[in-house]
């Protein structure tokens, strides 16, 4: 029996897929795309929000529930179908369903408002109509319409006479609630998740169980952008539960009765590969030694990324100019649940069912259509929880893989990869070199900025590599390609991490070299905007910073940025020289992240990416050797442990009344400068690569 299996017996309770009861489906009224109400006064609300562990399956029906003015202890949350048409946000102009960036609250919010808003607007006016009454004197409260007199319609009474019309009536901006109406929005509601993944009952793709259902693993290309030529297939195939294997793009599927036979077909499979396209790639070799040769060559082709003023005449003019060079290592995703789908065709092989754990349930769907040559409505996706995701599980390549799989055995298929299969066919965060450069003018302000980036992955390389919180006058911000053929992939904050990490430990360095408080030179040298000098003024304020700390111990400050959201950051630290190692002991971060929908579940988000960075920051690395990943699970990709975790984690969000930005990432992109600022403080060294491992730290304090 296994966790979950007892958590269910344990707890006395059913393990089905939820569909709507029978009696709700056939009597409750649909208000909106959004909407439905059942004559008990049931509302249930579509998630569009991916759910893992971030808490968007409860915030965003949440927005619209007191919008509308539903009593939210009778609400119901479903997952919305993946109609990016019907349940998208628009971002550059396109509709989307991808729960990336941190940006599903800030993306949804207004929809879900108005969304709310038009259901409230058909609910009065049934209200009306049926009292024969003018609506302008009928308001709401939770899951009523109430009039002057004190008579009271339920939601679920209106349901059952409501006429809905189509189109749904407008919102003008002004029909929308005050901040100080709100009921649940700013308020800490419980998160709907939270007891269905402690009793066991949440729904997770690897959970599911169909009839008939066979059990698939794969074993990929081991240098990326290989495919197999041939492998061993009749020994295969002669193993005890072993059904047969199936030839992907890139690799080679085992499909067996049971997922033991299946890996222990994965065993003894023997793969004849072509050369992909990393072949004899060494990423340390590349990274210390071509990089740098790719930034100096003025041939290299190179993108403009951010251009203000005249940089050239700022650094020729220059009463001081300050360089320095950063390098920082390929990072894994490291999602706890592995990657898995389940694949099922009807009798035709006309459609076919997945069920996954998806941040981009219309990017996944799509993707198995594409894969099959199939329509999008020959694909219907079903939804289900994440183990983690942080970027990885946007692409469905796995689905489409699951669903290749069925079409050729025919029958339902689980598809999992091992831990070993991600880590080895993974897709990464780049691995990059960054050369900064600053000139102060007479003035002793930084007037001029240069930084190139270099490395594979475009976008991916470059987010938050321009510095808007602070307005240096002339600036020109560049990145210089480089082509390996890794599998590249957005990971939690993207290049933010690296990128503030090289800003914010150069700043750092200019302020010691000119003997200031680094708080102080970012204020009066680096033209800070006044929002940016909000966070840090609040953290400093946080951590007290201009307090004495115990022997052994020092701080470093860090600005974060991602998704619109600004804060700053202050790390507190202690080093064991002997052995190399970086002790964390307390965080203290500030963050204007406009209005907060839901706190709890923000802090929550903030405290969870900051120890997502601290373990990047002081653990996490990939590297290959003749094109192969060389770690192959967590003995030698090294994560934080809980023995790392800091003593206290403070976060702290400025009041305001804007509009909300994105969450789920500012704690991350800090974490490495303060970490380095701080080891500086103690050390009088500057760490200039990312991770910051126990061998790293030793070298550095050598020299």
């Amino acid at each position: 029996m296994d966790r979950r299996d007892f958590f269910k017996a344990s707890a006395g309770i059913g393990f089905a897929f939820t569909l709507p009861g029978i009696a709700e489906a056939n009597t409750a009224k649909t208000l909106s795309a959004w909407v439905r109400i059942a004559p008990d006064g049931t509302v249930t609300i579509y998630s569009a929000g991916a759910e893992m562990g971030q808490g968007s399956m409860t915030s965003l029906p949440l927005i619209l529930a007191d919008e509308m003015d539903a009593d939210w202890s009778k609400v119901k949350i479903e997952w919305a179908p993946a109609d990016p048409a019907m349940y998208g946000y628009t971002f550059n102009n396109a509709r989307a369903m991808a729960i990336v960036g941190s940006r599903a609250v800030m993306l949804y919010y207004n929809d879900l408002r108005v969304a709310g808003a038009q259901v409230r607007k058909v609910l009065l006016a049934n209200a009306a109509e049926h009292w024969k009454t003018d609506v302008k004197g009928l308001r709401t409260e939770p899951g009523f319409v109430v009039d002057g007199s004190g008579r009271r319609l339920s939601y679920g009474e209106i349901a059952s006479f409501a006429k809905v019309p189509s189109p749904l009536p407008a919102v003008e901006k002004d029909e929308l609630k005050e901040k100080s109406q709100f009921r649940y929005i700013g308020k800490s509601m419980p998160r709907r998740d939270t007891p269905l993944k402690v009793n066991g009952s949440a729904k997770y793709a690897i959970d599911v169980d169909l009839p008939g259902m066979v059990y698939a693993t794969a074993r990929h290309s081991p240098v990326h952008g290989g495919a197999p030529e041939s492998w061993n297939d009749a020994k295969v195939k002669s193993m005890p539960g072993v059904l047969g294997t199936v030839r992907l793009p890139d690799g080679v599927a085992l499909i067996a009765d049971s997922f033991p036979h299946a890996m222990a077909a994965r065993g003894a499979l023997e793969v004849k590969w072509n050369r992909g396209a990393a072949a004899g790639f060494d990423s340390e070799v590349s990274l210390s030694q071509s990089y740098s040769r790719v930034h100096a060559d003025p041939a290299a082709k190179t993108q403009t990324l951010d251009s203000k003023g005249d940089a050239k005449a700022a650094f020729a003019g220059a009463a001081k100019t300050y360089k320095a060079e950063f390098f920082s290592d390929y990072g894994y995703h490291a999602q706890m649940e592995p990657l898995n789908a389940v694949a099922r065709f009807n009798t035709a092989g006309n459609h076919v069912e997945i069920w996954e754990g998806t941040q981009a349930p219309d990017s996944s769907r799509a993707a198995v259509a594409k894969a099959l040559g199939f329509d999008l409505d020959q694909v219907t996706l079903h939804q289900c929880y994440m183990g983690g995701g942080f970027g990885r599980r946007t692409l469905g390549d796995y689905a489409a893989e699951a669903a290749l799989i069925a079409r050729e055995v025919k029958r339902p298929v689980k598809l999992v990869w091992t831990r070993d299969e991600d880590i080895a066919h993974g897709m990464f965060r780049p691995q990059s070199f960054q050369c900064l450069q600053a000139a102060l003018g007479a003035d002793g302000k930084v007037n001029g900025w240069s930084h190139c980036v270099v490395g594979e992955g475009g976008v991916l390389l470059s987010t938050g590599i321009r510095i808007p919180y602070y307005e240096v006058p002339n600036q020109h911000i560049e990145a210089r390609g480089v082509s390996h053929g890794i599998r590249l992939k957005h990971w939690r904050a993207v290049g933010h991490v690296f990128n503030v990490y090289a800003i914010e430990s150069f700043i750092d360095e200019m302020a010691a070299a000119e003997r200031m408080d680094p708080i102080a030179f970012r204020f009066e040298k680096m033209h800070m905007t006044p929002k940016a000098r909000a966070c840090f003024e609040k953290v400093a304020q946080m951590s007290d910073w201009k307090a004495p700390r115990p022997a052994g111990r020092a701080l470093g400050v860090s600005i974060s940025e991602r998704s619109r959201s600004l804060g700053a950051g202050v790390a507190e630290i202690s080093l064991d020289r002997q052995s190399g190692k970086i002790k964390v002991h307390k965080v203290w971060l500030a963050v204007d992240g406009g209005l907060v929908v839901q706190l709890d579940m923000a802090k929550a988000n903030v405290e969870s990416g900051i120890l997502y960075g601290l373990s990047s920051v002081l653990h996490e690395r990939v590297t290959m050797k003749a094109g192969v990943v060389e770690q192959t699970n967590f003995h030698d990709y090294h994560l934080l442990r809980m023995a790392d975790l800091p003593e206290t984690m403070e976060v702290a969000f400025l009041d305001r009344d804007t509009a909300p930005t994105g969450l789920g990432e500012i704690g991350n992109p800090w974490v490495a400068a303060a970490v380095a600022n701080a080891f500086h403080k103690l050390t009088g060294k500057r760490l200039y690569h990312m991770p910051f491992t126990p061998a790293r730290v030793q070298q550095v304090l050598k020299t």
